[in-house]
């Protein structure tokens, strides 16, 4: 005696099975999701996306209150970049996206939410730090510091110089303010 007959087992397969699809039909995999970078240098926020079919691709970046679409794709596809990262943008095949020229405003969460056809989708998070270039403010603050030393340097060497010649000047009106005897008078001892 069976508990259970064929179709009730078939449509309890059948059941599982789709549930386990929709829980894990879409895989987003990335080796690193907190990056930091310095101002003009480019990222990559690589991700490897798994899912049933050809699906679309949406990337968004929050800051604060902001909060934009960056662009959407579909893999092999049509692209769709927003304005502002028009130029700056580089997408990839496996849902990876590349930002170069980086600004410190690029600071913030960086989000990629894969869809696919069914409805179905999945988020996956990154976030991203833009660092200032410390040494280009140490370059200036060098420069300025020569540009001191040598402003010193010359201060220096003026007052030097006039030190002498004001010696040089006192001198000559101290000689020529001096009684002029030719008649030089011995007195006896």
């Amino acid at each position: 005696m069976w508990l259970w007959d064929t179709q009730e087992v078939a449509l309890f397969f059948s059941i599982t099975l789709y549930v386990c699809h929709l829980a894990g039909a879409i895989s987003i995999r990335s080796p690193q999701q907190s990056l930091t970078r310095p101002v003009q240098q480019d990222v990559l926020f690589s991700v490897d996306i798994s899912c049933v079919g050809i699906p679309t691709v949406q990337w968004t970046f929050m800051s604060g209150r902001v909060s934009r679409d960056i662009g959407a794709w579909q893999p092999g596809g049509f692209t769709n970049v927003s304005e502002d990262y028009m130029d700056r943008i580089l997408t990839y095949t496996n849902g990876s996206m590349g930002l170069s020229d980086l600004r410190i405003q690029d600071t913030g969460f960086y989000v990629i939410t894969v869809t696919e056809l069914s409805g179905s989708s999945k988020d996956a998070g990154f976030v991203l730090n833009v660092e200032e270039v410390l040494y280009e403010d140490l370059q200036y603050l060098a420069v300025f510091a020569v540009v001191l030393a040598s402003l010193a340097g010359f201060l220096m060497v003026s007052m030097w110089l006039m030190d002498k010649a004001y010696s040089q000047i006192n001198a000559w009106r101290q000689r020529r303010q001096m009684p002029v005897n030719d008649v030089t008078e011995l007195q006896p001892l």
